[in-house]
């Protein structure tokens, strides 16, 4: 049984062409899946029939009875005639879409990008946080139309290219008749409308380019790599729309002393041999200034000592501190490549008085299998 194509459009079987199209662009503006999800279905059979119908070679069939899309009228055979109909470029010649989805002019206000600039900063800077001055080149309102784009009082009209669709289509053959498709006028540019009388200062954009100062406050903690956001202090946009966000990236300079790791510090003190033995108490600048680095008698070399709360700044994603991290100290024993005669002869008495002139050999307690296994891996052994 052939479908009623006229029934289904809501209009007699005399419509005339102009009744048909103004039938059929009511009813997919009500069915549309971007504005009703539930009428998929019934969009497509509503395309579907004024396809048919809009075809005066389809329509002249649908008039005697029969039915074009089924089975044996030159449609798919077997299944929903109307399953798999995506006509989105019959609906461009209603609803002004492009094959990319735009549908109608687009605003000339449009919102503006983000902004990026790196600030170097010192290990003790990272530390305390800091407040700087930063020169920044972006786009800003144009102070003479205020955004508008025009000259003194006139106002943007309407484009004759497009008559204010801000698109312009192109009629093609294919195997479902005639297909429309959209694309952005070439003279508005999709906008719609020209401005006949730019604004000389920004050439109709509504924004120019200037270098300004802001003061931007670096909170205790951060690190390298770490992004401080300032809103609205981007680039403003075309038409003069809202500006984008200034982000402020930190560089950290490596220290000539501290090696950071998060928020604990890492350092190497060498001591001499005599001091890891004898002990002593050493002077230490840390990032609070001098401290005092107690050398424990009979320390052994690779030793790490550490003080708490002598790291960093903890920073929290809030932006607030909590707490600090530690400062590692490594500490390596200096064993002295050359001796006079004097103090050779003091270390062989002391080696000798400690009975320390024969080498001894200590077990590993696994059988010997777990040292050299270790000392075997770490030279790349195979």
């Amino acid at each position: 049984m052939a479908r009623d194509y006229y029934g289904i459009l809501g209009v007699s079987q005399n419509a005339t062409q102009d009744e048909i199209k103004r039938a059929y662009r009511k009813l997919a503006r009500q069915l549309h899946p971007d504005v009703n999800p539930n009428e998929e279905a019934r969009f497509k059979e509503v395309t579907a029939a004024y396809e048919v119908l809009s075809n005066p070679e389809k329509r002249r069939v649908v008039d005697l009875g029969g039915d074009p899309l089924d089975s044996g009228g030159g449609g798919r055979p077997g299944g929903d005639p109307f399953a798999g109909f995506g006509l989105g470029d019959i609906m461009d010649a209603f609803f002004g879409a492009s094959t990319g989805g735009g549908r109608g002019p687009r605003s000339r206000v449009q919102p503006g990008s983000d902004a990026l600039i790196r600030l170097d900063m010192t290990l003790e800077e990272c530390a305390a946080g800091a407040t700087r001055e930063l020169t920044v080149d972006t786009a800003i309102l144009c102070d003479r139309c205020h955004g508008a784009g025009t000259q003194n009082n006139s106002k943007p009209i309407q484009c004759d290219t497009c008559n204010g669709r801000g698109e312009v289509q192109s009629v093609q053959r294919s195997f479902l008749g005639q297909v429309v498709t959209s694309r952005p006028c070439p003279v508005c540019r999709g906008f719609g409308e020209v401005i006949p009388d730019p604004c000389q200062q920004c050439a109709g954009d509504g924004r120019t380019r200037s270098r300004r100062t802001i003061s931007v406050n670096i909170p205790a903690g951060v690190a390298e790599g770490m992004r401080v956001r300032l809103a609205g202090q981007g680039e403003v946009g075309p038409g003069g729309g809202p500006a984008g966000d200034l982000y402020v990236e930190v560089e950290e300079h490596p220290h000539e002393i501290f090696e950071r790791d998060g928020a604990d510090l890492h350092c190497i003190v060498q001591i001499p041999m005599t001091t890891a033995a004898l002990g002593a108490t050493l002077p230490l600048k840390t990032l609070d200034g001098e401290e005092e680095l107690q050398i424990d008698p009979g320390t052994q070399p690779n030793t790490q000592l550490v003080m708490t709360g002598r790291g960093m700044p903890k920073l929290r994603s809030t932006g607030r501190v909590d707490g600090r991290g530690d400062l590692h100290v490594h500490l390596e024993v200096v064993v002295p490549t050359k001796l006079d005669a004097a103090q050779s002869s003091l270390l062989r008495d002391l080696a000798e008085m400690r009975g320390e002139n024969e080498p001894s050999l200590s077990h590993n307690g696994k059988g010997g299998g777990g040292l050299f296994s270790r000392l075997r891996s770490s030279r790349g052994h195979r």
